[in-house]
């Protein structure tokens, strides 16, 4: 799969996991957003659930297992090059999952991975469009938003 410079959107996760007040944050060791802090995901592999892509990317970038709660939001990441060509378009998935066990360690498309407070953000570089869906994900897990998708179980 060409990932720049696609022939049509490419559709990917992003897990908010929590663990008691905080949720897990990494930062990006490749383009787009490289060295940027970001929610953990990547792009969904032909055949797999999104449920089993969030699980399985999660457990290469951060060796942790999760619990996956709901999804929280849908959202395009579409980047465009200098010469308004688009360089980058993703589908992003965005779950909430809880933490259940496994230490974190950062791999595969991280250089770092920490559990972070809602109000420690302003500390890290974090990406507009993804502070957004962070401090959306912070409001899912306290039960001050309703679902934009049911869960139904798969």
């Amino acid at each position: 799969m060409q990932r720049e410079y696609p022939a049509a959107p490419i559709a990917s996760v992003a897990v908010a996991v929590r663990r008691e007040d905080r949720l897990l944050l990494t930062r990006r060791k490749y383009e787009p957003r490289r060295g940027r802090w970001v929610l953990p995901g990547g792009v969904i592999e032909l055949g797999e659930s999104v449920r089993q892509a969030a699980r399985r990317e999660i457990r290469e970038e951060c060796g942790i297992e999760i619990e996956i709660q709901r999804v929280i939001d849908v959202e395009d990441r579409i980047f465009h090059d200098e010469a308004g060509r688009v360089q980058y378009h993703y589908i992003l998935i965005i779950l909430w999952a809880e933490h259940r066990g496994g230490t974190l360690v950062p791999a595969s498309d991280v250089d770092a991975a920490e559990w972070v407070r809602e109000g420690d953000l302003e500390s890290y570089d974090i990406p507009n469009t993804s502070i957004r869906s962070i401090r959306q994900a912070f409001r899912a897990v306290r039960g001050e938003d309703r679902p934009s998708y049911p869960n139904d179980g798969t």
